[in-house]
């Protein structure tokens, strides 16, 4: 057990220059807490354990942990909140001794014996932990995002004077790089959610300006529910939301991997998108990949009908239409309200071979030239004159030779009930509704 108490304001100095550097390097934030923790450490503070617990609007979690150890290191976790839930732990827990006091700090010293104010300080006290300081660091004045965290240490003599104003500079400098980190993932977050990862991408490194773009090739995916309106009509507004995202659930979620994205929503259609190369063996990657997808779509789809039937439900039909083809990027709109879109002569002819389905009667079809580049067998639906395009195109139907099963067609998806652009609106309202207790029940200890 370490009895140093003398602090070395030099070495902590260099620590915080270091957050100001990592901060402008847009480091992720498990790199800050690591690097952090780590130097407080060699730069001589007796630190045994740190936790620190940021809130994030992120669209799985509401929380990131990280607990690190001087004797194991940092484990990460994510915390999901659960509305109505008080976990009994962090009931119990210092945290939320500090938020029902209205407190940015709790200190205890931690004796070798006799009763515990708080269930982790027995868990502490085994580890050797002498004092403990814990906190509460919003980071800004109105936001509900924010830092709570605790020092403890293992010094016979527990915290000093100077330990604990060296904790409390360096607290406000990690706070600072921490925020930055976290509106970084949160830009990120809310970009790939709501413009996909690959054109989220694109934003974040600049393609900002209407015109912004480029020319690629890619496989492309277009789906839309049939009788939509009469849906509308039928079920009413709140059910026939349910029932659209339901849908999109099943038939476009598994358009979103495998080199697949879902680039836009359009009403209760979508377009896909595969990019590939110019050359035939990357054309081909996609338009397999693409395929595929549509396979375990049909059977997602497929599962749900079966489930609304139980219920006394119609079932959904749709159309899909599948495409190869030259696409235009980009930034497209007004000057102060862009989107980030394909468009482009392919996508028209996708989307007018989506509606042939109607025709058809058919689930699917394809252009010839994504049939070609797909392999497999086809069946010749027929030739079509699409408007905009000089010569007929030929539409086919592909073959299915292998039956996806519903439990294959969802293992790529953990489906839990909310999309992830909901999950992060919810996030977000909620964050702004519920009072401070239970929005910071995600904090525990």
């Amino acid at each position: 057990m370490s009895t140093q108490t003398d602090v070395s304001a030099i070495l902590l100095d260099k620590v915080a220059d270091w957050l100001t550097r990592s901060s402008l390097a847009g480091e992720n934030l498990e790199t800050i807490v690591r690097g952090f923790c780590e130097r407080i450490a060699a730069a001589g503070l007796p630190i045994a354990r740190v936790h620190l617990t940021f809130s994030m609007l992120h669209p799985l979690y509401d929380a990131l942990g990280f607990t690190w150890q001087r004797s194991s290191g940092l484990v990460v976790e994510g915390y999901r909140h659960t509305p109505g839930e008080k976990p009994e732990r962090f009931l119990l827990s210092p945290y939320y001794y500090l938020l029902c006091n209205n407190l940015e700090h709790v200190r205890r010293r931690i004796d070798t014996d006799g009763p515990n104010e708080f269930p982790i300080f027995e868990e502490l006290r085994k580890e050797g932990v002498t004092d403990y300081l814990a906190f509460v660091q919003p980071f800004s004045g109105e936001s509900t995002q924010g830092m709570m965290g605790s020092w403890s240490t293992d010094s016979s003599a527990g915290f000093s004077e100077s330990m604990i104003g060296a904790l409390l500079k360096l607290q406000n400098h990690l706070a600072v790089a921490a925020k930055m980190a976290v509106l970084g993932k949160l830009a990120d977050n809310m970009l790939s959610t709501y413009l996909g990862g690959n054109a989220g991408k694109r934003v974040l490194n600049g393609q900002i300006r209407r015109g912004d773009g480029e020319t690629i090739r890619a496989a492309l995916v277009m789906g839309d529910m049939r009788q939509s309106t009469m849906l509308a009509e039928k079920e009413g507004r709140q059910a026939y939301i349910d029932t659209l995202n339901h849908f999109f659930d099943a038939i476009a979620a598994p358009f979103n991997r495998g080199g697949g994205e879902i680039l836009s929503f359009m009403g209760d259609g979508f377009l896909a998108v595969y990019p590939c190369g110019r050359h035939k063996d990357p054309s081909k990657v996609a338009c397999q990949a693409a395929l595929s997808a549509v396979f375990k779509a049909q059977a997602r789809v497929a599962e749900l009908n079966r489930e609304r039937r139980k219920d006394g439900l119609s079932d959904i039909r749709y159309g899909i239409g599948l495409h190869v083809g030259n696409v235009m990027f980009g930034n497209v709109g007004l000057k102060d309200r862009l989107t980030f879109s394909a468009f482009g002569s392919a996508v028209n002819e996708v989307q007018r071979l989506q509606g042939l389905t109607k025709k058809y009667s058919r689930e699917v079809v394809a252009s010839q030239a994504f049939a070609t580049y797909c392999g497999g067998e086809w069946t010749t639906l027929g030739e079509e004159k699409l408007r905009g395009v000089g010569q007929k195109v030929t539409v086919l139907l592909p073959k299915q030779s292998v039956t996806v099963a519903p439990e294959d067609a969802f293992d790529e998806v953990a489906y839990d009930g909310l999309s992830e652009a909901e999950q992060v609106m919810l996030l977000h309202r909620d964050a702004k509704i519920q009072d401070q207790r239970p929005l910071l029940e995600k904090f525990m200890q």
